[in-house]
């Protein structure tokens, strides 16, 4: 069966949006072989108008790209069966349209969360079939519903409105603390789509992928100030690690497009930020979106494909872990302690090469085979960031953002990552 790859799209963040903002993202996520967007949709009213932006864009571009909806439920009021009004009112207006995701003849809609969501109903699955009743009556189809629902997968087998189910928190290694071996917080386990798949007994899965997380709220905003430890080539190896087993998922939901408050983000800096600007702006991931290409391609193919260029990507966090904010009011993160003072480096090489990683301490050289190969350094304060790819003499890819320093003595804590590609 087919397999795709989508983005997870905070519409929340697209307030000041117009139809050539979406035709630019739709048309950059498809040159990085994304096949279209898991569109975030929460309580706002204005949130329809741009998701009729969306579809608008699309509608002028040939370019194979699909959406589906993933009905926010941590914001979405779900108390009544009056409240699948608002999710009603996206179907009516876009279950038609042909750049709707469809998924073995049904529309495709997800959640995020959705485990307290009783619509007034005696129990979840009575909820969710009601849900998926509606729909299906609002878009004139049926509703193929693969949620991603905080519970434990032991309960899939006796709920019959599911159709699937999504591991959210399958990227990273949430599971990590203070209390942690360090072999664990090294060799981190990203193996808990095995408990879905198991209990999913067939249904669709769709798993996750996400190049980092941080946070940064005070207690007078969202309150959420943690990371979870993005170090590891972790993009990287998890995408190894579903390419692996992919005979055993069916999509791939990338974690995300633009969620700049909890920077994970591989697409462009634009939009309205949710007062994340202290920690994103500056910060661009445009490496991980150049990687999704490599490892996207690969999924869907069965095979990685051939390296046609020789290629560098970098990326690093800002100032040492336990470096003292002099200007923040908000705290260090939440787990702070787990990450490394690294620069993490991937190289693509056409053919076996030698890649040289120069600081203040001085140049470290490997040797590198054709292929992909994971390098990584320690960074001290001062350091900049100088990776190079030689062959035969000659400089054949060069990665050296003269932007990056790693700072000792930052104003505010920042646990996001610079990135960088030749």
């Amino acid at each position: 069966m087919k397999k795709y790859v989508f983005a997870h799209f905070m519409v929340g963040n697209t307030y000041p949006y117009t139809q050539e903002d979406w035709l630019e993202d739709i048309i950059a996520a498809h040159e990085h072989e994304i096949d279209g967007f898991a569109l975030n949709i929460g309580r706002e009213a204005w949130q329809l108008d741009r998701i009729s932006d969306c579809f608008a864009a699309a509608s002028k571009t040939k370019v194979p790209f699909w959406f589906f909806f993933s009905f926010d439920m941590s914001s979405i009021p779900s108390a009544t069966a009056d409240d699948i009004a608002l999710l009603c009112q996206y179907m009516e207006q876009f279950g038609q349209s042909k750049r709707m995701f469809r998924y073995q003849d049904g529309l495709f809609v997800s959640t995020f969360a959705g485990e307290n969501s009783l619509f007034g109903q005696s129990s979840l699955d009575n909820a969710w079939n009601l849900v998926k009743n509606r729909l299906a009556f609002a878009a004139q189809s049926p509703i193929y519903y693969v949620p991603s629902l905080f519970i434990d997968p032991a309960l899939y087998s006796g709920m019959k409105s599911l159709n699937g189910a999504f591991n959210w928190n399958g990227g990273w290694p949430v599971h990590l603390n203070s209390n942690s071996t360090r072999e664990e917080i090294e060799c981190p386990s990203l193996d808990s789509d095995q408990d879905h798949i198991r209990n999913l007994n067939g249904r669709t899965f769709m798993s996750s992928v996400s190049p980092w997380f941080f946070t940064h709220y005070g207690p007078d905003s969202w309150n959420k100030n943690w990371i979870y430890r993005g170090d590891d080539w972790l993009y990287v190896r998890r995408w190894e690690q579903l390419i692996a087993t992919r005979d055993r998922i069916d999509i791939i939901q990338i974690i995300s497009w633009n969620d700049y408050g909890e920077s994970h983000y591989i697409g462009p800096i634009k939009g309205a930020q949710p007062n994340s600007q202290s920690w994103v702006d500056g910060y661009p991931h445009a490496a991980f979106l150049k990687m999704t290409k490599y490892f996207s391609r690969a999924f869907k193919a069965g095979q990685y494909p051939p390296v046609h260029e020789d290629q560098i990507f970098v990326w690093a966090r800002p100032h040492p872990k336990d470096a003292v904010a002099s200007n923040d009011c908000v705290p260090r993160p939440e787990h702070w302690d787990l990450t490394d003072d690294k620069v993490w480096v991937v190289v693509l090489a056409k053919l076996p090469a030698t890649v040289s990683m120069s600081s203040g301490s001085g140049t470290m050289k490997v040797v590198v085979r054709a292929g992909l190969t994971k390098l990584a350094r320690v960074l001290e304060p001062g350091d900049g960031i100088n990776v190079a790819m030689w062959r035969d003499g000659l400089v054949v890819a060069e990665c050296s953002p003269l932007e990056f320093t790693f700072e000792s003595q930052p104003l505010m804590y920042n646990f996001n990552v610079f990135t960088a590609f030749s």
